[in-house]
């Protein structure tokens, strides 16, 4: 991606197709309503996916490794599986028209607890436990087979032609309809396109105003005709960063009397007219906002101006 050239074209693209959904380019990442910091009443977080839904979110993002480790290791089978029950179980209640909602989970990684409490992830992409859980995944969300299935990682101890063999199996196998990746590099891109082909949909990728995507993994998305996927797209909430990095859009936001958050989703919307940005959220009111950038359209020198952040 050019450090300070946008496609303008893209900005009024408000729908792109994803995994054979045509649907608005900004969903909803669950992650924060399954892991640590979710909201103690479960009805609560039901409640925020159901306000997601009703404004107009037709992706859902979870994953196998959502869920809290009750005793040092990799799990305890009354939480394993929290963030997938949580999104089946949010869908069922849920009356308004299920067959739109693209439901997308990952494979591939585990979460762990060490004997001081502290919370922490795990790489386990053997092909066997990508299968397994993969399996698993889908029994958990209730599908015969699933809409879009990551590999959530690449796992440094097995080789990734290995991992991309086994979202190669499970779509030949019917597990899942489509496979994309998640936080890797051009090198690794260039491996699954090889492998997989037309089966690879997307590519999930860090990318915000603190997160530049260094390697321009968004442009190797785009030559491929890949979609291009924001984990974290406003920062994150699991690790510190630099608050100063959203100043800029803070002064559009002021400007636009709206959250500064919905600047940046908006901003990040016009970076790639097939990128998707998946912001979470623990309430309703959080996620309602966020939509709002699907319809907010920022101005040329806008997006020029927040586009100097990238070259700072």
């Amino acid at each position: 991606m050019s450090e300070t050239t946008t496609n303008r074209t893209n900005q009024s693209a408000t729908t792109a197709t994803l995994a054979g959904y045509e649907i608005p380019r900004l969903g909803m990442g669950t992650m924060a309503l399954a892991i640590e910091g979710r909201p103690s009443n479960r009805n609560q977080a039901i409640e925020t996916i159901h306000a997601a839904l009703d404004a107009g979110v037709r992706y859902l993002d979870t994953a196998w490794s959502y869920y809290l480790p009750s005793a040092p290791g990799t799990g305890e089978p009354e939480d394993m599986g929290y963030g997938e029950y949580l999104v089946r179980d949010a869908l069922h209640s849920w009356h308004g028209p299920k067959d739109q909602v693209l439901v997308a989970t990952k494979t591939g990684w585990l979460r762990t607890l060490d004997g001081n409490g502290n919370y922490g992830w795990q790489a386990d992409a053997r092909p066997e436990t990508m299968i397994a859980n993969a399996k698993e995944s889908a029994r958990r969300l209730g599908v015969d087979t699933l809409d879009l299935l990551y590999s959530h990682c690449n796992d440094p101890q097995v080789p990734y032609e290995d991992q991309m063999g086994a979202l190669k199996q499970l779509v030949d196998e019917g597990v899942a309809k489509a496979v994309g990746i998640s936080r890797i590099d051009n090198a690794d891109i260039e491996t699954a396109h090889n492998i997989l082909g037309d089966r690879l949909v997307a590519v999930q990728n860090q990318f915000s105003p603190v997160h530049r995507d260094p390697e321009n993994t968004m442009a190797t998305c785009e030559q491929l005709g890949l979609a291009f996927v924001c984990w974290s797209p406003l920062g994150g909430f699991l690790d510190p960063f630099n608050e100063h990095a959203f100043d800029r859009f803070k002064e559009v936001a002021n400007s636009r009397d709206c959250s500064y958050q919905r600047v940046t989703l908006a901003w990040e919307l016009a970076q790639y007219g097939n990128l998707f940005t998946i912001p979470s959220a623990r309430n309703p009111q959080e996620i309602q906002d966020s939509f709002k950038a699907v319809t907010l359209e920022l101005s040329d020198s806008e997006i020029d101006y927040l586009n100097d952040v990238i070259s700072a």
